[in-house]
């Protein structure tokens, strides 16, 4: 169509347009539909009428316009043009890889990863926004106007304030006009409340070594050169085989002793290392007995009445200590968890080498240290002021120092014949505060009746006779001549405030009161017992009490200025030793031949054991050593067949004063001594405690 043909059409639609618009509106009516073929141009003959009644003139501009057809655009029939296609949106990623493969280290082959990530940002921005009702909004609010009073006061006073104006809003509620309000600060995204720490500056710092030696070395190889080298180790070989074989069989050991001596080297090498694994696999072996021995506190001590029990924790024994008896049992007072164990035989008949062990809580399988012995140990005892110090006694009569400090199984101190040792057993030992030269020294007594001070010279011990123990009665000699009698000791104990006075028992159940000033006679005499006194100890707080126990079933406790006994207990069976409690005045336990162990506490029963337990897997074990631990609550005991057991003591066997409100629990000797007193009174005046 030519252009002013188009002029002209688009003229007469304007006039159509103005002319409809002076007429009333009507309905819309549509002109008859024809079907025209494709590519042909359509009139359009239909007018859309406003909601104002005008009409829309934009939709006749495309009025007699001509619609194109693209080229590759498919001829579909009406059947074609009617089905519906279903088009389903999903979540996935389009652009996400299907087939990503991974190695994997288990089954050691490629494995396709069945779930890949989908989630794809298109647009992310972090607010700074809060609720205006949170806490954390009205908490700037309130700072807000907090910093806003203090602003105001800094303002002088004659300035004049001017009020803001206010506007409500459609709530009704009066607001600022011109105060810009801040938004609160967003909690979860402030920027704020951000800190930086300071980087360290780095530093650069290099060293100088010496370079290693080198040196150039060449030699050719020629024919003649190997023959020679070959011919020359022939005639080593020869010269190896006409030699004697007392010379290979002298030069084996040889060879033998300076390989021991480097794996000797190289065993101090890795010992400390081995110790210390040894320990973290036994703490790991014997974890519940170590959580037990911590925390454990049985509860039903608060149903019981004022009873207590014992729990068993480690068993401490030795393969090269099994046929021996236990003859000695001490604490280390330093470290708390070590002590040493005396093996011995209290038969005549049956003697055998001795041994001494030293064993550690964190190790109960295997002794720290092993000392051989040539004769049965029957006591030891640790310095308190040197831990690395350990004396020992002999069943031969001799005496003996030994230095754990030193890798070495020699005593560094030990007494002969030549330097006045003892005839008869060493049945027990005690170190002593040093001498006003300075020098260490122990005590020791013997069943040959002598009580003999110990001084650790440079290089031997130096012997001093304190008390010989003779007896009233004599003995007829030959020709009429009139013999002395000389006690046997047992045992002896020194007391813990006045270092001079001391007690030896007997044989014979006499106890007798010495002094290390008066060597020529005792200051009291006690018919303790009627048979063989096994052990005597000074209270650990109370400076004239003290216990026996003995072989005729007894243990009885003593004031050093009465003659008769206090308290007296019939154990059923052979005592073999008793002690006194580190934290108590008035507990004590005793040991018997028969395996039990026996608690007393007089505070709460002056009459009773408040625990009774045997400790023992079989019938005829006999008990003979016990020693309370200085920090722990445990104590431990030995058997005739070389074995040693810990238990735990239960809270009404360790009862401590209870705690006043804002008072500190009354402890030491201040408080233990009174204690005691007012027990022993009730002993002492019967007839004054029932007046009162």
């Amino acid at each position: 169509m030519p252009f002013s043909n188009l002029a002209k059409s688009d003229r007469a639609g304007k006039k159509k347009i103005i002319e409809n618009k002076n007429k009333t509106p009507k309905s819309i009516v549509g002109g008859p539909i024809n079907r025209l073929k494709p590519g042909s141009v359509v009139p359009r003959n239909i007018a859309s009428v406003r909601d104002d009644g005008e009409q829309d003139d934009e939709e006749n501009t495309w009025e007699n316009r001509a619609l194109l057809k693209p080229d590759d655009q498919l001829n579909l029939s009406e059947a074609e043009l009617k089905e519906e296609i279903t088009r389903i949106l999903k979540a996935n990623n389009p652009n996400a890889p299907q087939n990503i493969v991974r190695f994997n280290y288990k089954e050691k082959m490629y494995k396709l990863i069945p779930h890949v990530e989908q989630l794809a940002i298109h647009f992310q921005m972090d607010g700074n926004l809060i609720p205006i009702d949170s806490e954390e909004a009205k908490r700037q609010m309130m700072k807000r106007e907090d910093e806003a009073e203090e602003e105001s006061e800094t303002v002088n006073v004659e300035t004049e304030t001017v009020k803001p104006a206010e506007e409500e809003d459609e709530e009704g509620n009066k607001r600022a006009v011109g105060r810009k309000e801040k938004k609160p600060a967003n909690q979860f995204n402030f920027s704020d409340r951000a800190s930086q720490t300071y980087n360290n500056p780095s530093r650069d710092r290099g060293e100088m070594t010496e370079p290693p030696p080198r040196a150039n070395f060449s030699s050719n190889a020629t024919q003649w050169e190997i023959f020679d080298a070959y011919i020359e180790d022939y005639e080593q070989q020869q010269k190896s085989k006409e030699k004697k074989p007392s010379h290979k069989a002298a030069e084996k050991p040889k060879a033998k002793k300076t390989n021991l001596s480097d794996q000797g080297d190289e065993m101090l090498k890795v010992a400390k290392s081995a110790k210390i694994l040894e320990r973290m696999v036994n703490q790991n072996t014997f974890d519940e007995i170590a959580l037990d021995f911590k925390y454990y506190e049985d509860d039903a001590d608060d149903f019981r009445d004022q009873e207590g029990t014992l729990l068993p924790l480690w068993k401490f024994s030795c393969d090269k200590a099994k046929k021996l008896s236990v003859t000695s049992l001490t604490w280390n007072k330093k470290y708390t968890d070590l002590f040493a164990v005396a093996y011995g035989s209290y038969d005549f008949l049956k003697q055998a080498k001795g041994l001494i062990l030293l064993y550690s809580l964190k190790n109960p399988s295997y002794p720290e240290f092993i000392y051989y012995t040539e004769s049965g140990v029957m006591s030891l005892d640790f310095h308190s002021d040197y831990p690395h110090l350990i004396a020992a006694g002999f069943y031969d009569g001799s005496v003996a120092v030994y230095n754990t400090a030193e890798s070495t199984q020699i005593a560094k101190y030990s007494s002969s014949a030549r330097n006045g040792k003892h005839t008869d057993p060493v049945w027990q030992v005690k170190w002593q505060k040093d001498d006003l030269d300075g020098n260490m020294n122990f005590f020791s007594v013997s069943s040959d009746g002598r009580v003999v001070c110990w001084t650790l010279a440079k290089s031997e011990l130096l012997f001093t006779d304190v008390v010989t123990l003779s007896l009233e009665n004599t003995l007829d000699g030959p020709e009429g001549a009139i013999v002395a009698a000389l006690g046997c000791g047992t045992c002896f104990d020194f007391n813990k405030q006045q270092d001079q006075i001391f007690l030896v028992c007997t044989e014979e159940g006499k106890v007798h009161k010495c002094s290390k000033s008066y060597t020529n006679q005792f200051l009291d005499t006690f018919d303790a017992h009627h048979m063989a006194v096994y052990s005597v100890a000074w209270n650990s707080y109370h400076p004239k009490i003290y216990l026996t126990c003995s072989a005729d079933w007894t243990v009885k406790i003593w004031d050093h200025t009465c003659k008769d006994p206090l308290f007296t207990y019939d154990l059923g069976s052979a005592v073999g030793d008793a002690a006194w409690a580190p934290y108590s005045s008035t507990v004590f336990a005793a040991v018997t031949a028969d395996g039990k162990v026996f608690v007393f506490d007089l505070n709460i029963n002056k009459y009773e054991p408040i625990c009774e337990q045997v400790v023992v897997q079989k019938k005829k074990t006999k008990l003979t050593h016990i020693a309370f631990n200085s920090k722990y609550p445990i104590i431990i005991v030995g058997d005739d067949r070389g074995n040693i057991i810990s238990l735990k003591l239960s809270p009404n066997l360790r009862k401590k004063p209870k705690e006043k409100k804002g008072q500190e629990a009354p402890k030491g000797p201040e408080f233990e001594i009174p204690k005691l007193d007012k027990i022993l009174s009730l002993v002492r005046d019967p007839e004054a405690s029932t007046k009162q």
